[in-house]
């Protein structure tokens, strides 16, 4: 397993990024600890998590996620080996969202103080603010970059215009770049980043960190039927990938988790491992046996026929 650079960042990151934001929420605080341990201890260094997570769940406010890997760090005292990204702009209330200066200025302290820590080493926006000024959001990073608290910026959930307009607003001003996105894409979810996204990343070298990347579960085999629903909490959204394709792309994974002795979540994330766009697909867990059967995907090599047969069963 080789560290990979993330855009022009400097940022030498492993090939998987655990999602954070499973904790506090479906991983409570002391699972959370196991699963950095044994993410950390398979070899990983790539942490992703929001202000935002996980404001969604009942009785939380956000944060939560933010709060639990600082006091894990703080604990294990490995803040310089941990490579974490954090982000910005959405909406955690009323008055905490959007991509101004004066926000992301405030925002950053806090989530500074949640993490324990007195840098980010990737700071993203979180979605696109159609009511800020790219250059006004760009000038708070370029003062977070110069202060040393944010080592490089990402974005993620732009569209390919708003992202060229970043790029170029950023040149212009002499502006820190961004230099990652995280997009929605998947397996099963092509269309959209590959048609407009990637070759934007690929031309301006910025590393793509895929979330979604097992599609809400769906790639990992365990939903075929109606029936399958009720396997745990995102079952519910299943029906949508219940079609020909769909079931194609299943039956693809199928014929390659037996040659390779692997699982279809597995042989999903390798397939994204090996896109010439991506740098590490994000993926989350919610226990150690899943952590360590995701972290055999960064071993597995899928040749060329076995890319071509994922290609055409997920083609559009």
């Amino acid at each position: 397993m080789v560290a990979r650079q993330l855009g022009n960042s400097g940022l030498a990151v492993m090939p998987w990024a655990l999602g954070g934001n499973v904790f506090g929420w479906t991983a409570d605080e002391p699972t959370s600890f196991s699963l950095l341990d044994a993410f950390m201890g398979a070899g990983f260094n790539f942490v992703d998590t929001a202000d935002a997570y996980s404001n969604w769940v009942p009785g939380n406010k956000g944060g939560e996620s933010e709060t639990i890997i600082g006091k894990w760090m703080k604990a294990k005292g490995n803040r310089s080996q941990v490579i974490l990204a954090t982000k910005v702009g959405w909406e955690v209330s009323a008055d905490k969202k959007g991509l101004s200066k004066k926000y992301i200025m405030q925002a950053v302290e806090d989530s500074l103080r949640r993490l324990q820590t007195d840098y980010i080493d990737l700071y993203q926006s979180h979605k696109d603010d159609l009511t800020t000024p790219i250059e006004e959001t760009l000038s708070a990073y370029d003062q977070l970059v110069k202060e040393g608290k944010v080592r490089a910026i990402g974005a993620s959930n732009f569209s390919a215009e708003r992202l060229l307009q970043s790029i170029e607003t950023s040149k212009q001003h002499g502006f820190p770049i961004y230099q990652s996105m995280q997009p929605h894409y998947n397996l099963y979810d092509r269309q959209q980043f590959e048609n407009e996204l990637e070759p934007v990343c690929l031309q301006h070298n910025i590393g793509v960190i895929s979330y979604f990347s097992l599609a809400s579960g769906f790639l990992t085999g365990k939903y075929r039927s109606e029936q399958d629903m009720s396997k745990s909490a995102r079952g519910g959204g299943m029906s949508k990938f219940f079609n020909e394709r769909g079931f194609n792309i299943l039956a693809a994974l199928d014929q390659l988790t037996e040659k390779h002795e692997a699982t279809p979540a597995q042989i999903s994330l390798t397939w994204l491992m090996a896109r010439p766009s991506v740098t590490a697909p994000i993926a989350s867990a919610t226990s150690i046996l899943q952590l360590n059967e995701l972290a055999k995907a960064a071993t597995i090599e899928l040749s060329t026929d076995d890319i071509a047969l994922l290609d055409k069963a997920s083609a559009y």
